[in-house]
């Protein structure tokens, strides 16, 4: 029988602390996401401000650092009732010095981190004010003018404002409603008859059957755009066909492919389609044109509003002036910030107040929490572009080349492991920037990501990146005949003549990754 004793263990523990892991969600933020990262920031915390105005103290002050004689006769003749004021004057800048000392010796985000709210409950702030982030680059440059985006109507309301040409009563209407909001933004009705039927009567107490929401469905097939309401690939593709007037012939034998023969059809094979329906070569690629050229998802053409408002934000961008690359960090979605003055006013008005009070120490510890929050979101985004700046600097230091031609082939084998090395960064980190960060170059713009990628050996013994590999596979695929295209086999075979030691299983697997598919999906009449 075992016995519970108790014992002392030491262990090595690694733990984030909560700013820490906030740090990190906040390397990961891409430039579209990092305002309203800010703006969640600022209304959460009242000690953080935005566009502060220019401060006038520092002048103010200068102004009236010289005495006038008038003020040096009345500071003599007051010397001695004012002697014990200055003795405490001295003593309190004696102490504020001490304080700032300590804020100055706090230069970097880890040692910051390690202080608690509680340590120094009552020190002076008066350098918070002048603690702000300034951009690199000048407002004037970055303001640029909002993108309008055009208003349209959604699939759905298109499909909806159509039912008026229906001859319907109440209850289709109704019911045709409710399907029309069952079909997909593809406009695909994929949601089973019977689950509808359940649906209806349990959420809307409406009783009908199959029969009557398959009549309803029907009626749907007949609005634009041709297709819609379809359950299938094969279905949308037959209500296309039926709408076409202009080939009769052409046709009716794209509707027996369709219809008899689609599994044929999906996997090319037209050996089989030509002598089932006995079609010389010329008729039978005149009908798999017919069913090209229809539309496989109705509802893609009413999605374009969506892809407008996301449209991409690079978080930095690398100009080519005369030979030099020039890296400069997309700012211009950052404000700037600083400490609010008011909440500095009440920390000094609160330190006048009497200690002993429960309240008030309190809410000397509320806005010393506040200050040093809005302090440490300031540090964290700063430190956040000197990082992404960090990375992407290596980055084009290692692919100095690519960046001033464009050529893909010229990509040299680089990983995260690489990048770590020169920056002195953790891979982690590394791998946060590249997941979500984008570049705009003269030949495009490009996720960091894509410049990272494995090695290969030649037949020299020379490493060459994957990437170049990939990019010449998918110029053989695209100069290769449709008739007869290149199987893996070949393609590897290929390679190994241009020196690419390359077995046909990474050949498939680069085919994969770039979204081609074999050789007889890719076969064309």
């Amino acid at each position: 029988m075992s016995r519970i004793e108790q014992g002392l263990h030491q262990k090595l523990l690694q733990k984030m602390s909560p700013q820490q892991i906030q740090l990190m969600k906040l390397l990961q933020i891409p430039a579209g996401s990092l305002e309203q990262r800010i703006k969640e920031e600022l209304e959460a915390n009242p000690a953080l401000e935005d566009d502060p105005e220019p401060d006038q103290q520092t002048e103010a002050k200068n102004e009236t650092d010289e005495p006038t004689d008038q003020q040096e006769g009345e500071e003599r003749d007051d010397s001695a009732d004012k002697e014990q004021t200055e003795t405490e004057t001295e003593a309190e800048a004696e102490e504020e010095k001490s304080d700032n000392d300590e804020l100055e010796k706090l230069d970097s985000l880890d040692d910051y981190l390690g202080g608690s709210a509680e340590q120094a409950d009552y020190m002076d702030f008066d350098e918070v004010a002048e603690y702000r982030m300034k951009q690199e680059v000048d407002r004037d440059e970055q303001e640029k003018k909002q993108i309008p985006l055009a208003m349209s109507h959604s699939f759905h309301d298109h499909l909806l404002s159509q039912l008026s040409s229906l001859d319907l009563t109440e209850r289709q209407r109704e019911l045709c409603e409710y399907v029309i909001g069952s079909i997909d933004e593809d406009g695909y009705l994929r949601r089973p008859l019977e689950a509808m039927v359940d649906d209806l009567a349990f959420s809307f107490n409406i009783q009908t059957d199959e029969q009557e929401l398959r009549e309803i469905v029907e009626e749907i097939q007949l609005l634009d755009p041709p297709g819609v309401g379809a359950c299938d690939l094969r279905e949308c593709l037959l209500l296309q066909l039926y709408r076409k007037t202009e080939h009769p012939k052409l046709t009716d034998i794209a509707i027996r492919i369709i219809d008899e023969y689609f599994d044929a059809f999906t996997k090319k094979h037209y050996d089989k389609l030509q002598k089932q329906l006995s079609l010389d070569d010329e008729t039978l690629k005149k009908a798999i044109g017919e069913i090209l050229h229809l539309n496989p998802k109705p509802g893609s053409a009413f999605n374009q509003t969506d892809n407008a408002q996301s449209f991409l934000v690079p978080d930095f961008y690398i100009s080519n002036n005369d030979g030099k690359l020039d890296i400069m960090l997309n700012s211009r979605n950052i404000p700037e910030l600083r400490v609010s003055n008011s909440f500095r006013e009440m920390m000094h008005n609160y330190q006048k107040g009497a200690r002993t009070d429960k309240k008030q120490k309190e809410a000397l510890v509320f806005i010393k929490q506040k200050i040093d929050s809005a302090k440490w979101f300031i540090d964290a985004l700063k430190q956040r572009q000197q990082t992404l700046l960090l990375t992407m600097n290596a980055i084009l230091q290692h692919q100095r080349e690519f960046f001033s031609t464009g050529d893909e082939t010229t990509l040299k084998p680089m990983i995260l492991k690489d990048i770590a090395e020169a920056t002195g960064l953790d891979i982690s980190t590394v791998s946060r920037v590249s997941n979500s960060k984008f570049v705009q170059t003269e030949f495009g713009t490009y996720k960091l990501k894509f410049f990272f990628s494995e090695s290969l050996t030649t037949d020299e013994g020379e490493e060459v990146s994957s990437r170049e590999v990939k990019k010449i596979l998918s110029d053989m695929i695209e100069l290769e005949s449709k008739k007869k295209p290149l199987s893996d086999e070949k393609l590897m075979s290929e390679l190994n003549k241009k020196g690419y030691n390359i077995a046909r299983r990474t050949v498939a697997k680069y085919r994969e990754m770039l979204n081609i598919p074999v050789a007889r999906l890719r076969k064309e009449l």
